[in-house]
């Protein structure tokens, strides 16, 4: 069975074909991959006037989040597990380093923003695990800014497969989260919510360290 990252990878080089995420129960999103390699909306522009340098943007896809904060004059930094992201990133001329937010970070502590858009709080399925990770690497009253799901589903942990085209991937572990469901997983990591809010059909809450 092909790996999750590499069907992700023919995804973001072949974006004619829709990138699906299947989950065990048959239901079938389709990832918004045209937005991932377009510019920034300006539904992230409103999203990014609240990040405060030095940024850390997890799971940065093609970099379009980080391109924008440059253009700020703002520091960022993506970083993304996917070389094909990682690849279209760096010729946007961004800098992004290519590893998962659970390896060494350089600068930990001193980073006042992070990013956690396009779903990305479901990263390993455990939300909790994830934000705890970030507190690490932020300063003290360091802020989350993440995208959230429509309030009334709650969190929900499951096993995913991505479709693009004929290649399907192996089942990975993802979660989704609420918007009116992160307080839990915010608080247990040392967080607490000060900001909610829905921009069009996007939900979205910051979160801030003491």
């Amino acid at each position: 069975m092909t790996a999750a990252l590499e069907v992700y990878d023919r995804a973001l080089a072949d974006p004619e074909r829709p990138l699906l995420l299947l989950s065990d129960d048959g239901h079938a999103r389709p990832a918004a991959l045209r937005r991932w390699l377009g510019p920034v909306t300006e539904v992230d522009e409103r999203v990014l006037e609240r990040a405060v340098g030095p940024v850390l943007d997890v799971g940065c896809g093609p970099g379009r989040h980080v391109h924008a904060l440059a253009g700020r004059g703002v520091l960022a930094l993506g970083v993304d597990v996917s070389p094909a992201a990682v690849r279209l990133a760096r010729r946007r001329g961004v800098r992004v380093i290519e590893q998962s937010i659970f390896a060494r970070i350089a600068g930990a502590g001193s980073w006042r923003s992070a990013l956690l858009l396009d779903g990305n709080v479901g990263i390993g399925a455990r939300p909790a695990l994830l934000l705890g990770r970030l507190a690490s690497l932020l300063a003290p009253g360091g802020e989350v800014l993440v995208e959230l799901g429509a309030p009334g589903a709650g969190i929900s942990s499951m096993r995913v497969r991505l479709e693009h085209g004929e290649s399907r991937s192996a089942p990975f572990d993802w979660a989704t989260v609420a918007a009116d469901a992160i307080r839990g997983p915010a608080e247990e990591a040392g967080f607490r919510v000060v900001e909610r809010w829905r921009d069009g059909p996007r939900w979205f809450a910051r979160l801030r360290l003491p």
